[in-house]
């Protein structure tokens, strides 16, 4: 055998492994964070890890969740169907008990058909645990994010002929303490822990001055507001502090040049204005990818995607959707084999079918085309809060059509007792809240429109201006047709009531 025909088997022999390498994947979620960290320019709040992330991956700059409440967003990722059509229309826990259709598929259920091990680990908050199904449950404090890291490393490392997924939910910064139980001390309103207490393991706490904050233009720049924001920062910094551990156990195991890394929010931050809420504040999230295939690294990408996208990029990823969105024959088989069919309340979801496309093709892509045009669907928080939300967004205008508008605007308990929120309100109806007032903050007509070149902070309704009758016209065409292709119920309003 001649040096050369030698060289071409070897080559052949090495691409082989290399195409038969296991695609692992991680989807790294963290609870109401907004994109205001130092790769998104914000040099004010310190995160290394995630701007080492971004360093070696893409930054989305226009990535938006579909719905700004928790239980509802999650249902939106781990599906690729908005939550009117996979059921999840609110929260999952306790007395508000929405959960998602008994003939969902999910993406832990996908992967697990196309030979993929599964765990997750942290805040899990939607249901049927049966439709969400993980192969097993990594314990860990989800305000610790070191910790559960490390206590991933179990199943990272294990010696598996099959590739993973591991789903890693933080429930920092959300607002509230979690489980006191779990936790030597009472922690704040974001929490972070009491001076002079223990802290959590393997954090260093990194404390932030109200003075040095960057306020967001849809917020209150006020005393009070930034020092929750400053509560927020170092929140933040603990999540970092966990990514960095973990992307260490994924290099010390072997795994970090055969997984694609996803960082993402649920979605916007914990303040009125933002969560709950389809204005920008609660739609614009952080997402940083890094597929570890490409040689493209450190850029952002001005594609325009949504949470629907991720549950058919990760499966593009791991070959069990083609470049066409076409679920593979392997996948479809077993599937089939598994008998997940059916209807429930007349609602038929067709295995690999999704509202989202994979985003894979755009990683490396600074500039791209076809790409313009996200929407979002909210129709609950708390179960109290009936408030449906529609919205097509384009690179400049938005259209918002609050299909409840005769109803004053409700609020989570979290975020009515916020002292920002709280400061304005006490100085009436006319106070500043942002880009508004606390009246038309409350008070919301059926139809927002908004040049956000203009007006990124959506102070400037512009619905009833004749300028723009064309615009509004054409996107409420749009918002129709998002309806049909996605069997939104809620399409009868439009005629009914």
């Amino acid at each position: 055998m001649n040096v050369f025909i030698r060289s071409l088997l070897i080559l052949a022999i090495l691409g082989g492994c290399l195409h038969a390498a296991k695609r692992n994947v991680v989807l790294f979620v963290t609870d109401d964070q907004s994109p205001d960290f130092g790769a998104y320019g914000n040099p004010s709040l310190k995160t290394p890890n995630l701007d080492a992330l971004a360093k070696d991956g893409t930054r989305f700059d226009y990535a938006f969740c579909t719905t700004a409440s928790c239980s509802a967003s999650r249902s939106v990722i781990l599906s690729g169907l908005h939550n009117h059509a996979n059921g999840h229309y609110g929260h999952q826990h306790s007395y508000h008990k929405f959960n998602s259709y008994g003939n969902l598929i999910s993406l832990p259920v996908y992967l697990s058909h196309g030979g993929y091990r599964t765990a997750r680990c942290g805040k899990y908050h939607v249901a049927p645990e049966s439709i969400y199904k993980f192969d097993q449950t990594i314990p860990g404090n989800s305000r610790s994010p070191v910790v559960m890291a490390e206590n991933s490393k179990t199943f990272l490392s294990e010696d598996s002929e099959k590739p993973f997924f591991l789903y890693i939910c933080t429930s920092d910064p959300h607002r509230g303490g979690g489980n006191a139980n779990e936790l030597p001390y009472k922690p704040n309103r974001f929490g972070n822990p009491k001076p002079g207490s223990k802290g959590y393991p393997g954090i260093k706490e990194v404390i932030y001055d109200p003075k040095n904050i960057q306020v967001p233009g849809f917020l209150p720049d006020t005393p009070t507001c930034r020092a929750e924001l400053a509560q927020y920062y170092q929140s933040v910094s603990r999540i970092d502090q966990g990514i960095g551990k973990l992307i260490e156990i994924l290099k010390e195991t072997g795994k970090w040049e055969d997984t694609l890394f996803i960082f993402i929010a649920d979605h916007g931050i914990a303040m009125p204005g933002a969560k709950t809420t389809l204005y920008e504040g609660g739609m614009r999230s952080p997402c940083i990818v890094r597929n570890p295939y490409l040689k493209t690294r450190g850029i952002a990408t001005d594609a325009m995607v949504s949470w629907v996208d991720l549950a058919p990029t990760i499966l593009h990823f791991a070959n069990m959707l083609d470049d066409k969105g076409k679920l593979s024959s392997a996948a479809s088989q077993s599937i089939g084999k598994a008998k997940i069919k059916g209807e429930q309340n007349g609602r038929a979801l067709t295995p690999g079918k999704f509202h989202g496309r994979s985003f894979l093709s755009v990683l490396d892509q600074e500039k791209t085309t076809g790409w313009d045009q996200v929407n979002a669907s909210h129709t609950f928080h708390e179960i109290t809060m009936y408030y449906p939300m529609r919205v097509v967004r384009e690179r400049r205008y938005k259209l918002i059509w609050n299909i409840a508008h005769g109803l004053p605007y409700p609020f989570a308990s979290d975020l009515w007792a916020a002292p920002t929120w709280q400061a304005q309100w006490k100085k009436g109806m006319s106070a500043p809240y942002g880009a508004k007032t606390v009246r038309n903050y409350i008070h919301r007509p059926a139809f927002e429109l908004y040049d956000l070149e203009q007006d990124p902070h959506e102070g400037n309704n512009l619905a009833t201006s004749s300028e723009h009758a064309e615009t509004l016209s054409k996107l409420k065409k749009k918002l129709k047709l998002f309806q049909q292709r996605t069997n939104d119920p809620w399409i009868m309003k439009w005629n009914y009531e």
